[in-house]
């Protein structure tokens, strides 16, 4: 893994069919902010990480997680336009869909950030299930591919607002959530408590999958340290206004809202939001 630093800086990006903008912020109470995000025009790729580990470690980790996904898209994205590797590993052409190959690739690319990571861990000795480690959630639209693709580790969240309505499109991967869907409501464990997350672990099982989004449609990517302590209702109310000149202003808002409530996390947004043309 060869990057391991701050990555992408609060302005204006411009993806396929999307203008996006990111921004993070350490909050009220933590020495260090571990979460990242990264913005990569180029690849149509938007993401955000919130590292752990402590003194910088799961900045290390959410940095390094987000430069190696970027790296392997980098190296092996071509595969999608001439059909690559995915040919050969379908001889009988059943798997011929340019958006499940895009999941595949995806698949793939997680992978090798996982694996980068955790090879880190080991080399510090750490023990398996142990070291630094970081969430994932993100969306990719390959140039020339009409869905997006969502892919999630982890807690940190990916909502869509579409006809002033907010949706939360990722399930938490956490103890607390797996216990709410089997029925219990009593003594629940706490919301932070992960089931997985990249790094610690040599394998990870991802949530990903093609995702169709219209014109008008507002994604937002955020950590815990937004979803954690700002409403539903208080996020569907300031995304309701979103315009390419209003991006940066809804993200120093809702920061501003989360920090009032407390604020004990890093908190991190990053907005897209889905212009004319065909997605």
């Amino acid at each position: 893994m060869s990057t391991w630093t701050a990555l992408s800086p609060s302005k204006l990006h411009q993806l396929p069919s999307i203008v996006a903008y990111g921004a993070t912020d350490i909050g009220t109470v933590r020495t260090t902010n571990e979460d990242n995000f990264l913005i990569d025009a180029a690849l149509g790729l938007a993401m955000v990480a919130d590292g752990m580990g402590g003194h910088a470690a799961g900045e290390v980790a959410s940095a390094g997680v987000l430069t190696a996904l970027r790296e392997y898209l980098t190296a092996h994205a071509h595969k999608l336009a001439d059909g690559g590797d995915f040919a050969a590993a379908d001889p009988d052409a059943t798997w011929s869909d340019p958006s499940m190959r895009a999941v595949g690739l995806l698949h793939d690319a997680i992978e090798f950030a996982n694996r980068s990571l955790y090879r880190r861990n080991m080399d510090n000795d750490c023990e398996d299930g142990g070291g630094m480690g970081t969430t994932l959630t993100g969306i990719w639209r390959p140039a020339g591919q009409a869905p997006f693709v969502l892919f999630h580790v982890g807690d940190s969240r990916l909502y869509r607002l579409r006809g002033g309505r907010l949706e939360q499109l990722t399930r938490d991967q956490t103890m607390y959530q797996q216990a709410f869907d089997a029925g219990l409501f009593d003594n629940l464990p706490p919301r932070n408590m992960l089931l997985q997350a990249m790094g610690p672990s040599p394998a990870v099982a991802p949530e990903v999958r093609s995702q169709l989004v219209q014109p008008g449609d507002v994604l937002m990517l955020c950590s815990d340290g937004l979803h954690g302590s700002v409403t539903d209702g208080e996020m569907e109310a300031a995304l309701g206004g979103a315009t390419t000149a209003s991006l940066a202003a809804i993200c120093a808002q809702l920061i501003e809202r989360a920090k009032e409530c407390g604020g004990r996390d890093n908190i991190t947004i990053l907005i897209a939001l889905c212009q004319d043309g065909p997605i």
